[in-house]
């Protein structure tokens, strides 16, 4: 029993062996270690070899490549390589004996070897593979649609054949890397209902399948800046794996994230002061044009000055070397850095002028913006550029190549408009969108400015074609009636066109779509209505009560932008209290989640609506946030950089006049010293003119202030001071200084006590003229801001006056005495 047993299995042994070493050639390519082997024994056994072999010695080769740095890969070597050829000419011969993943494998491993789309064996394996596509596991379907992603298919029958297998199999998916792979390969060709499938099927396996691995999620985000869908809930889950990772990630795959954040305007700065620290410490190795450029954009926009430094000198040490997309990568980098090193603008616009012609179009107008906005000073260049653009021009006949064209030529130094170039447009704005328009409008209102001979000609071709525009503009809101797509066009239009040609019927439109606002769109309508400053009481009303009834569905941190119009514009809904209140206790549970500039401009824009929440105002002022918000501010652009220490500086003054209650401290002060050395103290002709009735309602030019720093550092334009049978005090007999601290004190009621210096029952005025940014675009209610000045101020103990250019500059006031007359009303009136 026991011999029979033992036999049996040293039998099982040998049929195993057997088994296995039936093919040896496939067992010798295996166990090639270089590629000249492979090449050896596919020349001596080029008869023998089967497709298992063609399939092997072309994988074998490509594992080779894969194992080495970049820089060190020799795939032109291998391809251009006889036997290499050899394989692929054995391959196109055997692709109907591949079966479906010998089939694919094949395709991926050439098109790595860069082998061209045109060539035979690449489209017979793309039709090989779009007959059995039905019958691909969903795997092997992944890698083809990889394939046909690489070849510039991502928009083609095929592709979309691809989407509508995913659509039907969704479901049985459970791989994030395969979802994610698809995600991106049929982005271009999806639906808004697969669209949301996908965002639905990704944030499911991330939360279930507990994965570590950061490329799936990374193809998540760029599948999401594909669709142009800043999905917040599913970008923080990835966020959140980035940032288990960060530590794993190479130099390559942190730029990648880094520049997929900033085009969906998704920046957590914890995940970017992580990678800016990593980034800082691999400068050192990056000594190739490849790597370099890839750091120089990523880390460039946001590196304190030394490091910035070293980067504009690594960039000029290997410019030479650079290709023409990497010199386009740097320029736009400069761009956004708004970059003054002279030597490199030089030396980029000198390597430019070698490679414009290796541009397309969308490229072309890149170069033009970045050189105008970095000043660039090289007249041969611009006129090579303009050259081009206008060939361009000349053969494109879609309206967004015609009108992107048209506005970057309108930018280059004393554009030269030809006939030609009036005419182009003329033909495509009946087709333009929204958007086309508005690029357009602005390139024709630069001819009228810098066209000599037309400027007194407005009425003529330029004339006629603005009207045309703006007839088209005004038609098409009419023709729309998806509030989406309406939205969608407006997204990034802004400009006196917008507001003086298009505002109202935009509007109008809004009304009468009033009814397709949801709680997915909501967010983005309330931004516009901020952007354009327009009070219009049926809409915001709509938004309120669109939020109020779908609170659970959004993500707390669009509540800011939906808040944002009803504070700008200073304007409460129905039920006010209670929108503002649903509002902030959706928000409060998320505190932790908030980057801190935003929560600064969250708290900020409360307090202009007075609204204190305790939580809110403790998460903010604490040193442990503090110490956050310092370090986020280095990574920030300049220009938000100040706007946010501006706003932390508000919100500390509206806090400790507003809500004395909460003890938290004035630290602002040095700050804003500083800042009133730098702020311009000219006055304008009406306030010259305002500060000289002053004097004369007053009785003389030194009952009047001009320029004042009250305590809390407003400034005001004028101030006096009225004794208590409202007669002035002329500032000669004066000792005082409004800034003075030390002398306000609070009463019981938490209300500022009068300063020491002023004499009993004397009160201080604050005159102010408010032009017209401080009211709303189409009436004159005054905005949130200025509202929010004016009660500072009374608490501080101002009688404010606040003279509105509406009735300044009205046909009542149309006198001096008039003016006069108005001022003495408004200083003199019975609320003193």
């Amino acid at each position: 029993m026991f011999r029979l047993s033992a036999a049996c299995r040293l039998s099982l042994r040998l049929c195993q062996t057997r088994t296995y070493s039936t093919d040896p050639l496939l067992d010798q390519l295996k166990n090639c270690t270089i590629e000249d082997q492979v090449f050896q024994l596919v020349g001596k056994n080029k008869a023998k070899l089967s497709v298992t072999h063609v399939g092997c010695a072309v994988n074998v080769l490509w594992q080779f490549q894969k194992q080495k740095p970049r820089m060190l890969r020799n795939i032109d070597h291998v391809r251009s390589h006889p036997e290499f050829i050899a394989l692929r000419v054995l391959a196109e011969n055997k692709i109907e004996l591949m079966d479906d993943d010998a089939l694919v494998e094949m395709l991926y491993n050439v098109i790595r070897f860069n082998v061209e789309t045109h060539d035979s064996l690449v489209q017979e394996l793309v039709v090989e593979g779009w007959k059995r596509l039905e019958r691909f596991n969903l795997t092997a379907l992944s890698k083809f649609a990889v394939c046909l992603m690489e070849q510039h298919m991502h928009t083609s029958p095929l592709t979309g054949q691809i989407a509508n297998i995913v659509d039907r199999n969704l479901d049985k998916l459970q791989d994030s890397r395969i979802l994610s792979s698809f995600m991106v390969c049929i982005s271009a060709v999806i639906s808004p209902r697969l669209r949301d499938r996908l965002i639905e099927k990704a944030a499911f396996l991330l939360d279930t399948s507990q994965t570590s691995r950061f490329n799936d999620p990374r193809r998540i985000v760029q599948f999401l800046r594909n669709v142009r869908y800043t999905y917040r809930p599913l970008l923080e889950k990835c966020n959140q794996i980035f940032l288990q990772n960060v530590s794993q990630m190479d130099t390559e795959n942190l730029c990648i994230i880094i520049g997929l954040y900033q085009s969906l305007q998704f920046n957590n700065s914890e995940f970017r002061l992580l990678a800016k620290a990593s980034l800082t410490k691999s400068l050192d190795l990056c000594i190739d044009p490849a790597s370099l450029t890839k750091v120089f954009a990523a880390l460039g926009p946001m590196a304190a000055l030394e490091t910035r430094e070293r980067l504009e000198e690594g960039i000029l040490m290997v410019a030479d070397e650079m290709n023409s997309h990497q010199v386009l990568a740097v320029l736009g980098t400069m761009e956004e850095m708004d970059c003054r090193n002279t030597l490199l603008i030089q030396k980029i616009s000198s390597l430019l002028q070698k490679c414009l012609h290796l541009y397309r179009p969308v490229e072309l107008a890149k170069v033009t913006q970045a050189l105008v906005l970095l000043r660039c000073r090289t007249p041969e260049l611009f006129t090579q550029l303009q050259m081009l653009l206008k060939s361009h021009l000349k053969s494109s006949i879609t309206p967004g190549d015609v009108s992107m064209l048209t506005r970057v030529l309108s930018m280059l130094p004393s554009p030269r408009v030809d006939e030609s170039m009036v005419s182009k447009v003329d033909a495509v704005l009946p087709q333009c969108n929204l958007s086309d328009l508005s690029a357009l409008a602005v390139a024709i209102v630069r001819w009228v400015r810098t066209d000599q001979p037309s400027r007194h000609n407005i009425p003529g071709v330029y004339g006629k074609l603005l009207q045309k525009l703006n007839d088209c503009g005004l038609e098409r809101i009419k023709k729309i009636d998806n509030i989406d797509l309406l939205l969608d066009e407006l997204k990034y239009m802004s400009g006196d066109w917008l507001e003086e040609v298009l505002l109202n019927e935009t509007i109008s439109a809004f009304q009468r779509l009033i009814d397709q606002v949801t709680w997915k769109n909501v967010p983005e309508f309330a931004m516009f209505l901020t952007r354009t400053s327009f009070l219009c009481a049926p809409v915001l009303d709509k938004v309120a009560s669109v939020t109020v009834e779908n609170i659970t569905k959004i993500h707390h941190t669009s509540i800011y932008a939906i808040l944002l119009p009803f504070i700008i514009l200073n304007y409460e809904p129905p039920q006010g209290e209670a929108f503002f209140e649903i509002c902030i206790q959706h928000v409060l549970p998320h505190l932790s989640s908030f980057d801190p500039h935003l929560l600064v401009l969250l708290g900020y824009s409360l307090a202009i609506a007075e609204y204190f929440p305790e939580d809110l105002i403790k998460a903010i002022f604490n040193v442990e946030f503090l110490g956050k918000l310092d370090a986020q501010l280095e990574i920030l652009p300049a220009a938000l950089n100040i706007r946010i220490r501006q706003r932390l500086m508000e919100l500390n003054r509206a806090v400790c006049l507003d809500s004395p209650e909460y003890q938290i401290p004035w630290f602002h002060d040095q700050y804003c010293q500083k800042l009133q050395h730098r702020v311009n103290s000219s006055i304008s002709s009406v306030q010259r003119q305002i500060h000289q009735m002053l004097g004369e309602i007053l009785g003389g030019i030194h009952y009047a202030k001009v320029s004042v720093m009250t305590p809390y550092y407003h400034a005001i334009d004028f101030e006096c001071i009225m004794d208590k049978n409202k007669k002035p005090i002329p500032y000669m007999d004066q000792n005082m200084l409004s800034a003075d601290l030390s002398k306000m004190q609070w009463g019981p009621d938490s209300q500022l006590l009068e300063t020491k210096s002023l004499p009993p029952g004397a009160q201080r005025v604050a005159v102010e003229f408010l032009d017209s940014k401080a009211f709303c675009k189409n009436c004159s209610h005054l905005k949130g801001e200025y509202a929010m000045k004016r009660r500072h101020l009374e608490i501080l103990g101002y009688h404010v006056v606040q003279i509105s250019n509406y009735e300044w500059n009205s046909m009542e006031l149309s006198t001096k005495d008039a003016w006069k007359d108005y001022l003495r009303k408004s200083i003199f009136s019975s609320d003193l």
